[in-house]
């Protein structure tokens, strides 16, 4: 039973009327006639009952209209399949901590949606280096920007983008300004404005306080490092932040670094996937996007 006239069949069974089922199809009406004939022929039954001019479906029509509905859905599913008419957008899913989101990855973002229009974007901020390194492990992920110190997962592939610079930050007249060198009791005597636990920096920083037996007075957490910078420019307390964050406001004068040496291990951002991933093309385009865009602050960085 030929494809063609299934389809035939299908558009008389809905006009029941073999007239207008030619003009849709733009056959001569002998030919829809031929064609309902040779299905009734092969199957033994008639397909139509003809009452007068008019023409209505067989008990064994609307069965065939059933199963031929269904015939031809999976026979237009295999073609699109086939061709590729029918493929689905390819989809990119990247996590990264808010730091990245909001001060490095809208140019990258914005360039690499350029080259590629029909790749299907889906962004996930990770608030820790730990749920990306879970994400990528159960391919949740294709792709992440990972802050932290070089730490090898046998499963993870990593590349080295930046080394990141960590600083304490305050409002210029915040009175720890005065300070030719800050020592650690003065600041824990401060309000300290952190990101939220599991962060790596802030591990580290609070790791050298407790090495001493100090503990600072007033700590405030954040989910936000948005919500940090504000609230340090406010004067509500002193921020641990990266560079990056604070670029802007340092440039500005409304936030100077506090002189205070944090001897804090080196931090990287980093960019890793599965080692068992596969790089489509484009993923490996949105890689290549990444590196330029971070050699280009690598040589920022060294000019100032």
């Amino acid at each position: 039973m030929e494809t063609k006239h299934l389809y035939t069949f299908l558009t008389a069974a809905q006009t029941l009327n073999f007239t207008q089922t030619a003009k849709m199809l733009d056959y001569a009406q002998s030919s829809i006639t031929a064609q309902i004939k040779s299905i009734e022929e092969e199957l033994g039954t008639p397909l139509f009952e003809r009452l007068g001019k008019r023409i209505f479906l067989t008990e064994a029509g609307m069965q065939l209209k059933h199963f031929a509905e269904k015939m031809i859905k999976l026979d237009k599913e295999m073609r699109d399949a086939v061709t590729g008419e029918n493929e689905l957008k390819p989809i990119l899913t990247i996590g990264a901590q808010e730091s990245q989101c909001t001060y490095r990855l809208p140019v990258i973002l914005q360039e690499f949606i350029q080259l590629h229009p029909q790749v299907k974007l889906i962004f996930k901020p990770v608030h820790t280096n730990e749920i990306a390194k879970n994400l990528l492990q159960t391919d949740t992920l294709d792709l992440a920007f990972i802050t932290d110190t070089r730490k090898i997962v046998s499963t993870i592939h990593t590349e080295t983008l930046l080394e990141e610079n960590i600083m304490l930050v305050a409002p210029p007249t915040h009175h720890l300004h005065k300070k030719e060198k800050l020592t650690l009791e003065e600041v824990a005597k401060e309000t300290i404005l952190l990101t939220e636990k599991g962060c790596s920096y802030r591990t580290q920083f609070e790791s050298k306080f407790q090495l001493e037996g100090i503990y600072p007075d007033n700590v405030i957490e954040f989910v936000s490092i948005e919500a940090i910078k504000q609230c340090a420019i406010a004067g509500l307390g002193i921020a641990l932040l990266p560079r990056m964050v604070v670029e802007k406001e340092l440039n500005s004068g409304s936030l100077l670094q506090l002189p205070i040496s944090l001897a804090l291990n080196q931090i990287y951002t980093e960019i890793a996937w599965h080692k068992d991933k596969h790089i489509p093309s484009y993923l490996e385009d949105f890689i290549q996007i990444v590196r330029g865009h971070y050699k280009n602050i690598q040589c920022k960085m060294k000019e100032t």
